[in-house]
């Protein structure tokens, strides 16, 4: 595989990217310089630059691109304090890319992670993607240090979700929420930052989820921002591409386990009962509290089983921005390809069924369930009368 590489500057928050355009190569580095290919050097090491340099072939050319990429917040809560996000931010500085991440709360235990494991050229950026001036503040600082080199790779890593319940039941400001942060926060800051990727043609690499393509059980409002979301980015990919920039969505599989509230089931607990007590009378007794009751279990059960290792996650993202040829979807996690593949292939009924065994499956409402009267049993408590001719 070919790789595109480039000399170490980097990202924005939350997201990623890198590249240099091709007139700022001859800045980047004299000819002489680019003459040593397939190692990465450091400033004096190999190259008289004072910035890592990571040295690719693409299409069987040498080029130096400078990198600068972001790492955008895995949940627009926690920011990149946590999941996916945080481990992106430290594998990429690991490689020597400088790195803007955003975070929630720059003094939490997170940012602090960060902070001591990520070497001094990774930026901690505060942003609330549910908050218009907080985005603004993050493009501002990313265009002033990024303005003279260009931006080379976005990674839109956002997503948030409270509420594991039938559409039905899902407050409608549930989906609003969902929206906001999942699609036009992403939009938002992928729109900011266009100017810079076009000028180097560099990358978007977009987290998704295979709830925005399948009907996962009480996940209609996360998987309708995450519908919006894909597509959003598969317009953005045609639309570009004349512009060389490479757009890739990955679709994650349901069941990686991360910090924070994830997979803490005091949370869901919390929410499971915020949602009951929210609820109309008539519609709580048309499905019942005992039928929110199992779906919240299930869900905490599905979580305790969920992957620990999210290497398989940071790779894709890593491939999309540093690849000479991304895919154009990258599928991790096991079982993967045949969700998709039943999704795709097989009957509808083929593939609730399997989601339902794989994810949640959802008990009878109540109004629907064949249970006994109170006058049917009172009639079944009587003693038979005697039939006589």
């Amino acid at each position: 595989m070919e790789w595109v590489a480039v000399p170490g500057a980097a990202v924005v928050p939350i997201l990623g990217w890198l590249q240099v355009p091709d007139r700022a190569l001859s800045q980047a580095c004299p000819k002489e310089h680019r003459r040593v290919l397939g190692r990465r050097v450091q400033g004096p090491w190999g190259c008289p630059c004072s910035t890592p340099l990571l040295m690719v072939n693409v299409t069987g050319q040498q080029q130096w691109c400078r990198l600068l990429q972001a790492i955008r917040l895995l949940l627009a809560l926690a920011g990149c304090d946590s999941g996916f996000g945080q481990a992106t931010a430290r594998h990429l500085d690991a490689m020597g890319f400088r790195v803007f991440a955003s975070v929630l709360d720059p003094q939490g235990p997170g940012a602090q992670e960060l902070r001591r494991s990520c070497s001094p050229s990774l930026t901690l950026l505060q942003m609330d993607l549910t908050k218009p001036e907080d985005i603004q503040r993050v493009l501002q600082h990313v265009q002033a240090h990024t303005n003279s080199t260009g931006l080379w790779g976005l990674v839109n890593n956002a997503g948030f979700n409270d509420t594991i319940a039938d559409a039905e039941l899902s407050p409608l400001g549930k989906f609003r929420t969902c929206m906001e942060v999942n699609f036009f926060g992403s939009l938002e800051l992928t729109k900011g930052l266009l100017p810079l990727l076009r000028s180097t043609g560099g990358r978007i690499v977009t987290v998704s989820s295979p709830a925005g393509d399948l009907p996962f059980p009480c996940l209609a409002a996360y998987g309708a921002s995450k519908a919006a979301l894909s597509l959003l980015m598969d317009t953005f990919r045609s639309e570009l591409q004349p512009w060389g920039v490479k757009v890739t969505l990955s679709p994650l599989q349901a069941g990686f386990k991360t910090a924070g509230t994830t997979c803490d089931p005091a949370f869901w607990n919390l929410q499971k009962q915020r949602l009951v007590a929210s609820l109309p009378r008539e519609l709580l007794q048309a499905y019942g509290e005992d039928y929110v009751e199992e779906i919240n279990r299930q869900f905490i059960q599905f979580m305790k089983v969920a992957v620990e290792d999210l290497s398989a996650v940071v790779n894709s993202i890593t491939d999309g921005l540093l690849a000479a040829n991304p895919a154009v979807r990258y599928y991790p996690g096991q079982g993967l390809g045949l969700m998709y593949f039943i999704h795709h292939y097989l009957p509808y009924f083929v593939r609730d069924l399997f989601l339902k065994g794989f994810f949640i499956n959802p008990k009878l409402p109540r109004a629907l369930r064949q249970e006994p009267t109170q006058e049917a049993q009172a009639q079944g408590d009587k003693p038979c009368s005697s039939i006589t001719a």
